[in-house]
């Protein structure tokens, strides 16, 4: 099979893995905001379950750090791709903001 249908395969798989890592972390983000909003409307202490939200931010952290590794496993396959000698664009790249150029804030109004 040809380098580049195999490096289109793990990219696909890549950004897949991405997409999975943000979408969990999202989640918990609205699990806590769902957990502070049920404590609320059953009027409990601020320290009922507190407990469960260190675990949640637990949980959280992980997946930040989860989310940290993918950015560098995805900057090593880039690095292999070329390695390999794989120049063309596997159309799967991130079209966010380049870091890389400065980003300024507007300020209202």
């Amino acid at each position: 099979m040809e380098k580049v249908f195999v490096a289109q395969r793990v990219a696909k798989k890549l950004i897949s893995t991405e997409h999975a890592v943000d979408g969990a972390l999202a989640e918990a983000a609205e699990l806590m905001s769902a957990m502070i909003a049920a404590r609320k409307d059953v009027n409990a202490s601020l320290v009922f379950a507190d407990d469960v939200q260190v675990k949640l931010m637990d949980a959280m952290k992980a997946l930040s750090e989860a989310r940290t590794a993918m950015v560098g496993v995805h900057h090593e396959l880039n690095e292999a791709k070329l390695r390999l000698g794989i120049r063309a664009k596997m159309g799967l790249e991130d079209k966010s903001i380049d870091v890389a150029e400065p980003v300024t804030m507007r300020q209202a109004v």
